[in-house]
């Protein structure tokens, strides 16, 4: 019985998924990043949190004040979260993608997931997308 207990637990170990050392070593400073912007978001701080967005995203939106109307009108999640808290860092088509639960001011949850990049050996935000609606106390 042991034996198979072992079988089952090694093949489930080469299955499952895991994090790639990439993904080990990067994830403490991704989250700090996206820690970071929402700091600045809380402090109505748009140029900092504009500063943790990539060339693309800092492009397409040219300024820290459009950027900061975006968010704060499109994503007010994300503007005042109540809280935040980081879930499981995924890798897809060569890009790390990190998942964030967080609760808005009244009380419901969105999933999150922000597009990650890495210029001369910093990680900035090329992206986010809200996944759905987790609902109220989840």
């Amino acid at each position: 019985m042991k034996q198979i207990l072992l079988v089952i637990a090694l093949t489930f170990a080469v299955i499952l998924p895991r994090p790639t050392a990439a993904q080990d070593g990067d994830a403490g400073a991704i989250q700090g990043v996206i820690s970071d912007q929402f700091d600045a978001f809380l402090a109505e701080d748009v140029e900092t949190a504009f500063s943790y967005a990539s060339p693309m995203i800092q492009g397409l939106f040219r300024s820290a004040t459009n950027f900061g109307q975006m968010v704060e009108n499109g994503y007010p999640m994300v503007w005042a979260p109540a809280s935040t808290k980081f879930l499981e860092l995924d890798e897809r088509n060569g890009a790390l993608w990190q998942k964030v639960l967080v609760q808005d001011t009244g009380g419901t949850f969105h999933v999150l997931e922000y597009k990650m990049v890495q210029r001369e050996g910093d990680w900035l935000i090329d992206g986010v997308q809200l996944i759905r609606e987790a609902g109220i106390g989840v």
